[in-house]
This record gives C-alpha cells, structure tokens and sequence, in this order.
C-alpha cells in the first residue's frame, strides 16, 4: 500500500532546516512519491530544482492568482514557463487559477494572468492544477473557451454544485487536510460524492494541516491522515483508497 501527495510545497523554506528527514517520514509512513507545486516564476524555478535534486519528487510550474501581478510585470513569463515545462521533472501547469475570496490580486488582473496561462498549457500537452476559490463562474468562462484540458482541482472545498461542474469536465479532484476540521457539513457531503476514479490525495504542505495535528507544520506524511479520514467518512477500505488514488496519479500525471 503506498500513497502520494499530489500538492506540497516541500522547497519552501519552512523546510531548510529538516527537508531530508520530512521525505524520510514520508517513506517512512508510506508516501512514496511527492508532487512540488510552483505558485511564481521563481518559485516554480525552485520546485524544478528541488525535484531534480531528489527521487521520487516532481514539479508543477506556473504563476498562483495571488502572485499575477509578478507574472504581468515580466515580458518573458510564458517563455520561462515553456522552458521550465520541458524539464523531465514537470508533470504539470500550476498552480494556476483565480482567487475571489482573498483578492490578494485585483480580478481583471488575475484573469489575464489565467487566460496566458491556459494558452500556453495547452500546447504543452501537460495537465493543469487549479485553484478556484469564489469564482467558478469566471473560471469556466475561461476555462471553456479551450478543447482538450485536463487536470485536477486541488483544494476543493465547495459542495456538490461545484463538483458537478468539475466532474463534467471530467476533472481529478483534490481533497486535503481542510475535510478533517471543517465544520461546513456540505463540504463534507461533496467529498463523499467524489467518484474514486476521479479522487487525488494532498496535503498543500506546509498549510492545512490535518487534525490531530493542528498546529504543527504540515508535511507530505501526513497525506495518510487525511486518507484516513476520508476512508472513514466515504465508508470506504484504506487500501481500496490508496490503490485507487495511485492509479488516478498515474492516469494524470504519468508517474
């Protein structure tokens, strides 16, 4: 039985200190692979950089709503995004998408940064991982405009609505730590619905961590918590969870 964290941040410097025994614990507790995810142009340099430097980890690459005003400010944005994409250790573009609730970066701003973003990713042939929070309906009215996407929606912490809208377009997705302490009964009722076949399992370490570890820094191990709870809350077997969602990484992400 393995599992994988398909949404960390392990090359952040909450990690400098301790990095190697943070992977160690995740062997250690069975999460054998680990997805590095890029949220800036730098940041996403960083993730390449990281994953080549150790076995078993990939990297995303793209520009995270909240740091769109970065990607505009630079003339050569797509052109880094398309080199760094061909590097063997990218399975994917992202994190791309919008976010309405916090609004760190004004909405014409963020939707621009997404447009750019869905264009140049779809030439690549790669699959997409999106943040969406508060703003699906300008999501899919970009996210419609292109043929042949695929990806996940990490993250999701909407009800059934908005999963209908991410299963129809056949999209993964993502559940992480938030399902173990959120006290909004709908979500939870969303997460039940998730067919196994379309299920990705995340931590978005070093954030959201899950109970009973609140508190403490998140860290790709505790994936299997997470996997736990749901296993618990869907009425479904561990092990039937774990090989499913490892099938599902391999179909998306090719690893």
């Amino acid at each position: 039985m393995q599992f994988i964290d398909t949404h960390c941040h392990l090359h952040f410097d909450d990690y400098l200190p301790d990095f190697e025994q943070v992977i160690e614990d995740a062997y250690a507790h069975k999460v054998n692979k680990i997805i590095c995810v890029g949220v800036s142009l730098e940041d996403s340099k960083k993730a390449v950089k990281f994953a080549s430097e150790h076995k078993n980890i990939w990297a995303t690459v793209g520009a995270h709503p909240h740091d769109g005003a970065d990607f505009l400010d630079r003339n050569d944005a797509v052109e880094l995004l398309d080199k760094l994409s061909k590097m063997p250790q990218v399975v994917a573009v992202g994190e791309i998408g919008l976010d309405y609730f916090h609004e760190y970066t004004p909405r014409e701003k963020q939707l621009e940064v997404l447009s750019k973003q869905l264009e140049f990713g779809v030439k690549t042939g790669l699959p997409f991982v999106f943040h969406v929070r508060d703003a699906w309906e300008d999501f899919w009215g970009l996210v419609d405009k292109h043929k042949g996407i695929r990806g996940v929606v990490h993250c999701f912490s909407a009800h059934s609505e908005q999963l209908d809208q991410v299963l129809e377009r056949g999209f993964y997705v993502g559940l992480n730590g938030i399902m173990t302490f959120t006290k909004d009964e709908k979500q939870l009722e969303a997460a039940k619905k998730v067919p196994m076949n379309k299920l990705l399992l995340e931590t978005d370490a070093p954030f959201l961590t899950p109970k009973p570890y609140r508190g403490k820094r998140c860290e790709p191990k505790h994936v299997v918590t997470t996997a736990e709870f749901l296993s618990n809350l869907r009425g479904e077997k561990l092990e039937d969870l774990a090989v499913a969602t490892t099938k599902n990484v391999e179909e998306l992400f090719g690893i």
